[in-house]
């Protein structure tokens, strides 16, 4: 391989860590520089790293910059998302890829127009869970798919986050949060979405932070908290997908694909590994299928270091492409819930590349 990408970060909240222990592995990125709207923060989190501590505009325009990775609230994403772009950097983001289709569709144009590079998390797909998977199903293993199942289920992340006050606002709730993970999945293994339909409500107008500094303090509640909805693919599937931070436990599987000939149970998409099984019509019982694809001992940042090893963002499996198509997803099955009404996804993208069973891409350090 070539010389590293050189990463500089925009956001040292709680999702950071992962990337940075992540980083210390991969050859693929090195990390250069951070900023962070709290200065203290920013300079604390990169003498630990021994790196630059910048402000935003500093590390906008610095040239040991190669890749801006934006993990700030999905609030910010676009302007900190479209800054990058106008200086000359590839961008790669946390999900969503923005807080709204409109900015969203401004991230993928400008990349576009400026020939630089924009990816977008959930990297999750490309580990041997959500890949073996894959494989099983474009092997024929479940026969033609015909349907699939996705559920998530929680009481809600203020039991556990101390700021969780973005979950409850625009760009929220567990359907944005959480689904990205989930029909980012879907998208892989199925393919794109044509249209979807779908229903949404909401418990409580307010939430109560129940752990650190803010504990006690309530927070407003402006987004759906249960959604439900049914997805058409182009390839004639369809998937039930249930997100909800109303809940508080289910027996569910992460995710069923169901198939003329078998089924399979899909571990957790918010994962990169776990069991997938397989029971077709010839089995008795459910049978472990060894990992047969994706990155192997994969976390947060290999969709980055594979858009490292790319030379156009298009080809990453991690792109905008992909990550504004499944903003669309989601953006329209609320609008269908509000509406009752079918709506029709009117992007598309390319189903990513599969993954062979494979070490990090790069290389490992």
């Amino acid at each position: 391989m070539g010389q590293p990408l050189r990463v500089g970060i925009v956001g040292v909240g709680a999702i950071s860590g992962a990337y940075l222990t992540t980083f210390e592995r991969l050859e693929a990125v090195r990390l250069v520089a951070i900023a962070d709207i709290d200065s203290a923060r920013a300079s604390a989190v990169a003498a630990e790293q021994g790196v630059r501590a910048l402000t935003v505009d500093e590390l906008m325009a610095d040239p040991e910059v190669d890749l801006v990775l934006n993990l700030t609230i999905p609030a910010a994403h676009a302007e900190i998302a479209l800054k990058a772009i106008a200086a000359g950097k590839a961008v790669y983001g946390e999900k969503p890829l923005a807080a709204t289709l409109p900015d969203a569709r401004r991230i993928v144009d400008a990349g576009r127009a400026a020939g630089v590079r924009v990816g977008g998390a959930p990297d999750t797909v490309l580990g041997t869970g959500i890949q073996t998977a894959r494989r099983a199903i474009d092997d024929g293993a479940i026969g033609t798919p015909v349907a699939a199942t996705a559920v998530m289920m929680t009481p809600g992340h203020e039991r556990w986050h101390p700021n969780p006050d973005f979950y409850y606002q625009p760009g929220g709730g567990p359907l944005l949060d959480m689904g990205p993970y989930y029909v980012t999945a879907l998208v892989t293994m199925l393919g794109p979405v044509e249209s979807v339909i779908g229903s949404a409500s909401h418990t409580r107008d307010s939430r109560t932070i129940g752990s650190g500094p803010r504990e006690g303090v309530t927070v407003p509640v402006a987004v759906d908290t249960h959604v439900t909805g049914v997805l058409r693919h182009v390839s004639g599937a369809l998937s039930t997908l249930v997100m909800s931070f109303d809940a508080v436990a289910t027996r569910a599987s992460n995710i069923e694909v169901h198939g003329e000939t078998g089924s399979l149970i899909v571990p957790d998409p918010n994962g990169f590994d776990g069991e997938v099984r397989l029971r077709t019509v010839r089995d008795e019982d459910w049978v472990t299928l060894p990992a047969s694809a994706g990155y192997r001992d994969a976390s947060r940042g290999y969709g980055l270091a594979d858009l490292a090893e790319t030379s156009d963002g298009v080809d990453a499996r991690a792109n905008g492409d992909l990550a504004f198509h499944v903003l669309d997803i989601m953006v329209s099955l609320l609008s269908a819930a509000e509406s009752g009404a079918t709506v029709a996804v009117e992007s598309t993208c390319e189903r990513p590349a599969a993954v062979p069973l494979s070490d990090a891409p790069g290389g490992v350090r």
